[in-house]
């Protein structure tokens, strides 16, 4: 199992999908990548010899931005808009949907579990 900056990739798979196993990198940025360094996209991860994942690991490192640093990056973006106390900043520290989202129904992901009020009428009936 070849491992690309700490993070083991699939053998098995394609080499542009398993790259996307890597925090950061989507397909639009592997096959970048693929056709950077002359490697077959199509070509299973495993058949990668070291000096190709060498050349992967440095390439990823130097252009792009991933894993760790990426994520102390948009921790650090969070961070800021929590701290300026603008809008966004707000729902993130709320914990509701920061984009616009309805949350009247829906935004279960964001709000967690349902919690039961208790005493508060169903709207259903009232005119």
């Amino acid at each position: 199992m070849p491992r690309v900056i700490g993070v083991d990739i699939p053998p098995r798979k394609r080499l542009d999908i398993s790259l996307t196993y890597i925090y950061g990198v989507g397909r639009s940025v592997a096959s970048k990548i693929c056709g950077q360094l002359g490697l077959d996209p199509g070509m299973h991860a495993g058949d990668l010899n070291e000096e190709q994942v060498q050349k992967l690991a440095t390439t990823l490192q130097k252009e792009f931005v991933v894993e760790g640093a990426l994520r102390r990056e948009i921790a650090s973006a969070i961070g800021r808009l929590r701290d300026i106390g603008c809008y966004r900043g707000l729902r993130h520290r709320r914990g509701l949907p920061v984009r616009g989202q309805r949350t009247r129904t829906n935004a279960r992901t964001r709000k967690g579990p349902k919690r039961t009020v208790a005493g508060k009428k169903s709207v259903k009936g009232m005119k």
